[in-house]
C-alpha cells in the first residue's frame, strides 16, 4: 500500500485507486489526511485436490493427461465426422487412475474445436456444501499445477441476472467435480479459453437448463461432470449404467435420478437443452472402476458422451 499526506497548501497527484482516509493533525495543528491506496489482489481459487485425485506435479500431471488422450486416440480414433468438435460433453469426475481413461475419451473429441472454442461453461454437482441454485465463484481465477485459467466475467454477469445464481464461493472451495476437468482443458484446450464454472445444489433441470441456454452458441463447449452408479457390485452397476446410457442417449432426463448419476442435476439440464435444441448425443465410453483401476466388489459408474 502506498500512504499520501495531503496539505491545504499542497494537493498531491493522486492515482485513481479505492483510499482509506485518516484524519489527524501535524505538529503545528496543521490539519492533514493520509489517505492509503489499496492494491487489487486478483482472488484465484487454489487447487483442493492435487495430489489426491490427479498428480500435483506439473510434468507428471500434463504426461498423465497426454497419456490418456493418447490412448484414447488409439483406441477410438477421430474419423472425419467425429473431428466435427462437439457443442458439448459429459464426463465423469473420480480420481484419474479411475476414470482418467474414460474422460479421455470425450476430451480428445474437444481438441478438434481449439481454435473455435472461446469459453467452456462447466457445471457439477456439490459434494459438500447444500444450496438452492447454482454458484458461480466470486474469483477471477482457478488455478492448477499447471497454471491458471481465467474466469469469463462477461458471462458470469450474465448469468447473475437469473433469479437462481447466485455467487458463492463455499461449495467451489473443495468441489472436485468441476477442478478434476480443468487439466484435460488446459491439455487439450490451452490457455484460448475462459471459464465459467458452476457447481449445481438443489435447482430444477429447468434452471440448469436456463443457465446454458443463456450461454448457448458455437463458440462456447460445455462440459457436464457426473459420475454414475456408486457402490454396487461390477454385474449390478453394469446393468444399471446400461439403463441410464440409453436414458441418455434417449434425451430422457425423467429417467435420471440420483441413484442413477450424482450429477443428475446438470445432466439432466443438458438433456432437457438437447432435446429442445434437437440434438444428438453419442456413447463414447461406459465403464466402471473395477474394469479401470478397483475391485469389482463395490465400484462406481463412468460414462462419457457428445453432444452435436
Amino acid at each position: 500500500m502506498q500512504g499520501y499526506l495531503l496539505r491545504p497548501d499542497k494537493p498531491p497527484a493522486l492515482k485513481p485507486g479505492p483510499y482509506v482516509t485518516i484524519s489527524c493533525k501535524e505538529p503545528g495543528h496543521h490539519r492533514c489526511i493520509f489517505m492509503v491506496a489499496g492494491t487489487h489482489q486478483a482472488r484465484i481459487r487454489p487447487p483442493a485436490v492435487a495430489g489426491t485425485f490427479y498428480p500435483a506435479s506439473p510434468d507428471v500431471l500434463a504426461a498423465s493427461v497426454r497419456d490418456y488422450l493418447a490412448a484414447a486416440e488409439a483406441e477410438q480414433p477421430t474419423s472425419r465426422q467425429v473431428g466435427i468438435p462437439p457443442r458439448a460433453i459429459v464426463v465423469p469426475h473420480a480420481g484419474y487412475i479411475y476414470s482418467g481413461p474414460v474422460a479421455a475419451r470425450a476430451y480428445a473429441r474437444i481438441v478438434a474445436g481449439r481454435d473455435r472454442y472461446r469459453r467452456v461453461l462447466l457445471l457439477g454437482p456439490s459434494h459438500h456444501v447444500w444450496f438452492r441454485g447454482l454458484a458461480l465463484p466470486a474469483g477471477e481465477a482457478f488455478s492448477t499445477p499447471l497454471g491458471r485459467v481465467a474466469l469469463d466475467a462477461g458471462l458470469g454477469r450474465k448469468l447473475e441476472t437469473l433469479p437462481f445464481v447466485i455467487r458463492n464461493d463455499a461449495p467451489h472451495a473443495r468441489e472436485h467435480s468441476l477442478e478434476v476437468q480443468l487439466p484435460f482443458l488446459q491439455c487439450t484446450l490451452g490457455d484460448r479459453c475462459t471459464l465459467t464454472p458452476l457447481v449445481v445444489g438443489d435447482a430444477r433441470p429447468a434452471e440448469v437448463a436456463a443457465v446454458i441456454e443463456a450461454a448457448w452458441d458455437p463458440d462456447t463447449l460445455v462440459v457436464i461432470s457426473t459420475d454414475l452408479s456408486h457402490y454396487h457390485d461390477w454385474a449390478t452397476a453394469r446393468r444399471l449404467d446400461a439403463a441410464t446410457a440409453r436414458a441418455i442417449e434417449a434425451l430422457e432426463p425423467e429417467s435420471i435420478g440420483s441413484e442413477q448419476a450424482c450429477g443428475f442435476l446438470p445432466l439432466n439440464g443438458l438433456l432437457s437443452v438437447a432435446r429442445e435444441q434437437g440434438g444428438r448425443i453419442r456413447r463414447l465410453d461406459l465403464r466402471n472402476s473395477g474394469d479401470t483401476a478397483g475391485p469389482r466388489g463395490q465400484v462406481v459408474g463412468y460414462g462419457a458422451w457428445r453432444l452435436d
